[in-house]
């Protein structure tokens, strides 16, 4: 476990505030993921307003459970990529078409514009974009269920 070389906590306004071992004060900073998709607990910058880098960590693993936690809850009310659990069904196996999907955010209807929409991010793992630009995780083809691996296959 690596020693982290800054404090963090939310102000008044709830914007999170970072000081650092010199005792530096950052106002309103924000975490980034490095690799959101496919690294998410690696490589988190904490950028101040200006666009500054001023604390970094490794690994949210690595960082004091209380940080942590402030870390994933600013990312959390930032980000937002569903992830797809099940394919329900596809309108058509021609694009566009419209799927039915159940994501870890509830039920819904996602329209594919193209095959070109669906990246490979790792041989398990594939980013579909829908026509409205929202990105879908499937985080693990393996973990899918029969039906929705085979509808899957369709467009791949």
């Amino acid at each position: 476990m690596s020693k982290t070389h800054f404090q963090l906590q939310r102000d008044a306004y709830g914007r999170l505030v970072l000081t650092d071992e010199n005792g530096v004060r950052h106002d309103g900073v924000t975490p980034v993921r490095t690799f959101p998709i496919a690294a998410p607990d690696e490589g988190i910058s904490l950028v101040s307003y200006e666009g500054h880098e001023v604390g970094w960590a490794d690994h949210l693993s690595d960082l004091p459970p209380a940080i942590a936690q402030l870390i994933e809850e600013e990312l959390a009310s930032r980000e937002f990529v569903p992830e797809i659990e099940r394919i329900v069904e596809v309108s058509s196996f021609a694009c566009p078409s419209t799927w039915q999907v159940h994501t870890n955010r509830g039920a819904t209807a996602l329209i594919l514009k193209g095959e070109e929409d669906i990246r490979r991010l790792s041989p398990t793992r594939l980013l579909i974009a829908d026509s409205h630009g929202v990105q879908f995780l499937v985080r693990d083809l393996s973990q899918l269920d029969r039906h929705s691996r085979k509808l899957l296959d369709r467009f791949l």
